[in-house]
């Protein structure tokens, strides 16, 4: 009368002093006999062990033997409060007996043992939970039996278990293993979350759980997808029943709970059995084939009716007129599920191993008030290799051949054995979508790659337009005023002057020029030079642009329509002095503008006479530059490119303004003007 908590399965077990975990009672005993397959031997593995040693193991103890009956030898003999025992108790054979003996004593919780084969070699208890384990992913395998009363669970799929959940027990909620056969798990860890929900599945209860630091989930192949009653695939006219519920309501209508209104979440009135009693069904056509993994079911969902299923059978077939009902591995009674204990809650229940069926029933056994349930089936796609082709030999053509015959007949006969075999006991694979989807290796690698590769291209595609860009600054940087080879040291100071400015119309070319070719021209031969080689010298960057003389370059006037300065003659003027027809070369600590361009105005064939001569820079230091004359007027230029004064006098030859009034340059900026002009 001492035993407690006991399943003893085929390949695993778990056994329980009785009252675990609270006190044994005294003078009780219980022994267990296990056995395994023949040629595998058994290993015991201990969750909690509080044996009063008072006495010290004479009357309170647990002693295990190799064998069963008689014949059997001791392995050992236990005792002792909190008593650790580090590894496995490991018989010779394939059978071992546990002996527990409780005598007088006052405190002591017994004991909790697991057991398996001993290929098994990463067995766990049922008491063992997350917060035991370091690593954030391991596999361990769990025994039949943990669905234990003095466990606790606390969360769901698929958003995780709270880490002080038992890892078996949970697994069992989850439908990873099977609380008669156990099985393997493969456990992920993660970061906890605030709140943990509670749910009914595998006759396991969750209960609501608060924040914690870590959770768990397990990883899973999976087969758990709906296959049509929710969504429809499955038609109505493939949904059936035993019998149908008709009722009038209040005002005389007459109201139909038919078979096809037993699609789970659909608003509405669920399907009702006409009779409530053991002999009604609900069946399911899938129209082929399909590997079916689990089933959820609710009730009525209707307040005022009250009805749900608590408990039900399932049977399933291939063509509707041979049924088989569902019964676990190694087990010789029908497996009875449990339903729900409310009429709203979804409960979930998993089918280990899965159940290949084209046909699917449900076949109630107890309900509250009346039958009334709807329903969704979980699977997925079922799909089997055919058989070889058998090619049989032609027949004997004589008696000489007839051992031949007989050979052939037996090969024949032990092919088609093999064939029956291999599909009478192909068990499909166990799988579980309903936990945290897991990601296969193919899907980590492309999560890998693809980020990478957008990443690579983004960059390539930057590199190439930076690229363009840099190349496109370089054409209109480079080349446009080249340095004059006498200039070369010092040329810092200067660069600012031979850089780019912006202009408004035209388009600049290439400054060339020599001081070698200028030196030696007498001074009416340079405006000669100017005209010819005009070429040779950049399009002026006056056109248009305000400002723009105070970037200290001297141009060659630009040819085209507008008037220039090109056909004065810069040295027909009272200062005798020549003067280069294009800017010095400014010093490191020159003046900030150019040398200016003394033209004498009179000498153009179309200036009236007294036409005073104009500078269009501004001198060395703060004094405004000489000038020859007295400018009569001095405008400023607007930006219309249509203006009506030409900026400069019209170059080889062409008629210029027809008054000096017309003849307007641009005033360098900081320029005093002369006390004669007008403002």
């Amino acid at each position: 009368d001492g035993c407690g908590h006991t399943v003893l399965g085929p390949e695993s077990g778990t056994l329980a002093s009785i009252n675990y975990p609270r006190t044994s009672p005294n003078s009780t005993v219980c022994e267990w006999e296990i056995r395994v397959k023949p040629g595998q031997r058994v290993q015991l593995k201990f969750g909690d062990f509080d044996i009063d040693d008072s006495d010290s193991c004479h009357s309170s103890y647990l002693r295990v033997h190799n064998g069963i009956g008689p014949n059997r030898t001791e392995i050992g003999k236990y005792c002792g409060f909190g008593f650790q025992m580090d590894g496995l108790i490991i018989s010779k054979s394939n059978e071992v007996t546990v002996q527990f003996m409780s005598g007088i004593h006052t405190s002591g919780r017994g004991f909790l043992a697991a057991y398996s084969t001993t290929d098994k070699s990463d067995l766990i208890t049922c008491l063992d939970n997350a917060s035991h384990f370091s690593e954030p992913e391991f596999n361990k395998y769990c025994p039949a039996g943990c669905v234990i009363p003095f466990a606790d669970v606390s969360g769901t799929i698929p958003h995780g278990y709270r880490d002080s959940s038992s890892l078996c027990m949970a697994g069992v909620h989850a439908g990873v293993v099977s609380n008669t056969l156990g099985g393997q798990i493969n456990v992920v860890i993660s970061k906890g979350i605030p709140y943990y929900e509670g749910s009914l599945a595998n006759n396991v209860t969750s209960e609501v759980g608060p924040l914690s630091t870590s959770l768990f989930t397990f990883k899973t192949s999976g087969c758990y997808g709906t296959l049509g009653m929710e969504s429809g695939v499955i038609p109505d006219s493939h949904i059936t029943s035993s019998s149908i519920l008709e009722w009038p309501n209040q005002t005389g209508q007459v109201n139909i709970w038919k078979p096809e209104n037993a699609r789970l979440k659909r608003i509405g009135p669920p399907w009702a059995a006409f009779i409530s009693d053991e002999h009604q069904w609900l069946q399911i056509d899938l129209n082929k084939e399909k590997k079916i993994t689990g089933i959820v079911t609710t009730g009525s969902t209707l307040a005022e009716h009250y009805y749900y299923v608590s408990a039900y059978r399932i049977l399933y077939s291939d063509d509707a007129q041979k049924w088989t009902v569902y019964r676990e591995p190694g087990m010789d009674k029908d497996k009875i599920f449990q339903g729900n204990t409310e009429l709203y809650q979804e409960v979930r229940n998993n089918f280990i191993p899965p159940i290949i069926a084209r046909f699917f029933r449900i076949n109630p056994i107890k309900w509250h008030q009346k039958i009334a349930m709807k329903v969704e089936l979980l699977g997925c796609q079922f799909s089997i290799g055919r058989a070889p082709k058998i090619t049989l030999p032609p027949p004997p053509q004589n008696k000489n051949d007839e051992k031949n015959a007989d050979f052939m007949d037996d090969f024949i006969h032990s092919v088609k054995t093999s064939l029956q075999t291999d599909k009478t006991t192909f068990t499909p694979e166990i799988k579980n979508t309903t936990v945290t989807p897991s990601v296969t290796k193919d899907v980590a690698l492309a999560a890998v790659l693809v980020p990478v590769l957008v990443m690579v291209f983004t960059t390539l595609i930057l590199i190439l337009v930076c690229a363009w860009h840099w190349r496109n600054r370089k054409k209109k940087t480079e080349g446009t005023y080249d340095l004059p080879y006498w200039d070369r040291a010092g040329w810092w100071k200067g660069m600012k002057q031979f850089l780019p400015t912006k202009s408004a119309e035209h388009e600049e070319t290439p400054v060339r020029y020599s001081s070698s070719e200028i030196s030696h021209l007498r001074p009416r031969e340079v405006p000669t030079m100017l005209q010819t080689e005009s070429a040779e010298y950049a399009q002026p960057l006056v056109g248009g642009i305000v400002g723009t003389l105070h970037q200290r370059s001297t141009f060659k006037p630009e040819e085209g329509k507008e008037a220039s300065y090109a056909d004065l003659d810069p040295y027909n003027s009272p200062i005798q002095e020549v003067y280069h027809a294009y800017a010095e070369p400014l010093p490191v600590t020159g003046p900030e503008y150019a040398t200016p361009i003394i033209m004498d105005m009179s000498s153009h064939p179309s200036t009236p006479l007294g036409a005073p001569s104009i500078s269009t820079f501004k001198a060395a230091g703060n004094q405004a530059p000489p000038l020859v004359g007295t400018c009569n007027k001095l405008l400023s230029r607007t930006d219309s490119a249509s203006s009506a004064q030409a900026l400069y006098d019209i170059p080889k030859g062409q008629l210029g303004p027809s008054s000096a009034d017309q003849l307007v340059y641009q005033v360098p900026q900081s320029v005093a003007h002369p006390s004669g002009s007008k403002d």
